[in-house]
């Protein structure tokens, strides 16, 4: 293990497109995986410029038979992009980040590198930086064949930090007048508004003396325990890939090597888990093409003795919601296996869709209204869950570890963060 600095997050030599930023920066591949329709808007509006979209994969391509020349393909491009001299470099340097969502509010946010040293997305883990849902693991090798030959990174990865006091931010606005503005233009399909600053010399200084004093307020409120500096609030599986990557490389590295090598400090943005724009919304699930009172008996059968039946609507954190178009149930788990009311639902659809019904399907909905109209279709169920609260995630994290897959999501699809600045990953 390299000795590690107190706080794993530093400035970077980021790559900035020269021109045409509208057409540059897409949203992240993750989103949109069942909507064919928004990824060929998106390529429309590309067209024949240089832009992110063609040197990441989206992953409704996944699973097309043509992915590998799909991933040649984009090695290929991004080689030609640095060879071309399509990117600015801005060295040594963060970036301050103004997101103006849909809604009006801004986002605040500081692009910079983490050490892959300090991350670990293990459920157990004790580093300082961890995720916050259950990492599948079968998702990184088809990401690592993706990356493991790139030329370049650009993240969509967003790191949560606890500063309820807005510390960081607050002592960054006064610098905010003498820093270069190095983007500000809108981002296509109506995602909002996105401006950034380089942050260098003094203010760059000053992102780090914040980040060590947040650090050593993190020890004092863990206790004794771990401390938890940064949580991984979107993008774990890309993270997770970046640090398979990393574990891959290191063995042939000399210890020199690891200490510089542009593979193990990984582009990301972080972002105060208190900003007012960052909304927790829970992910709610539906089963299609099942039989509504087996699933209710199963449901019932399986819960015996831990949980109670009643009527009205969701008001507790042990409260979830079933809705089939032949009935509507409030269940109050009263004892749970898991850490969260989520887990043990998950555990017993996990059940349920092997044991049970292997015909039915699962799907992973946002918006209550959404999830609702699903279940009430014949042969659906929709089961809602109960959200979290962001000023417990940290301490949730801390004392459980990761949460279950697909607990809370961050704002609507468009809010997601795009692909934007970029980093070299190769010597």
């Amino acid at each position: 293990m390299v000795k590690l600095m107190t706080v794993p997050f530093y400035p970077a030599n980021i790559l900035l497109p020269k021109e045409n930023f509208e057409k540059w920066s897409v949203i992240a591949c993750d989103q949109y995986t069942s909507d064919s329709k928004y990824w060929k808007d998106v390529e429309e509006i590309v067209a024949d410029a240089p832009s992110a979209l063609k040197i990441t994969l989206p992953e409704i391509y996944l699973e097309e038979d043509d992915v590998e020349e799909r991933v040649e393909k984009i090695n290929e491009t991004m080689e030609k992009y640095l060879a071309d001299g399509i990117f600015e470099e801005l060295t040594n340097s963060f970036i301050y980040v103004e997101r103006t969502l849909r809604s009006d509010t801004v986002r605040k946010g500081i692009v910079g590198v983490v050490d892959l040293e300090a991350y670990d997305f293990l459920p157990d883990s004790k580093a300082l930086i961890r995720a916050t849902e259950k990492t599948v693991t079968e998702r990184i090798p088809p990401r690592v064949k993706i990356r493991k030959n790139a030329s370049l990174e650009l993240p969509h990865i967003m790191l949560l930090f606890d500063d309820p006091g807005d510390s960081i931010f607050s002592s960054l606005s006064k610098f905010k007048p003498t820093m270069k503005k190095v983007y500000d233009f809108e981002l296509m399909k109506n995602s909002g508004y996105i401006s950034g600053w380089k942050a260098e010399g003094a203010a760059a200084e000053d992102i780090k003396k914040e980040f060590e004093e947040l650090f050593k307020r993190s020890v004092e409120h863990a206790e004794g325990k771990s401390p938890l500096l940064f949580a991984v609030g979107d993008g774990n599986h890309s993270l997770a890939t970046a640090k398979t990557c990393w574990e891959i490389i290191k063995p042939f590295l000399t210890e020199e090597e690891k200490a510089s090598h542009p593979a193990r400090f990984a582009l990301a943005e972080a972002v105060n888990i208190h900003d007012e724009s960052l909304d927790f919304e829970p992910i709610h699930r539906v089963v299609f093409n099942t039989d509504t009172e087996l699933f209710r008996d199963e449901l019932l059968k399986y819960f015996s003795g831990r949980i109670s039946e009643d009527q009205g609507d969701v008001n507790d954190f042990n409260d979830f919601v079933v809705v089939s178009s032949e009935y509507e149930h409030v269940y109050e788990l009263l004892e749970k296996r898991t850490n969260l009311t989520i887990g043990d639902v998950q555990e017993f659809l996990d059940y349920y869709i092997k044991e049970i019904d292997t015909g039915a399907k699962i799907d992973y909905i946002h918006g209550d209204g959404v999830a609702i109209d699903l279940g009430r279709k014949e042969k659906n169920i929709a089961i809602l869950m109960p959200s979290i609260s962001k000023s417990d995630l940290f301490d949730m994290v801390m004392l459980a570890g990761v949460l279950p897959r697909k607990t809370f999501s961050m704002g609507e699809a468009d809010d997601k963060r795009f692909y934007l600045e970029a980093k070299k990953i190769t010597k």
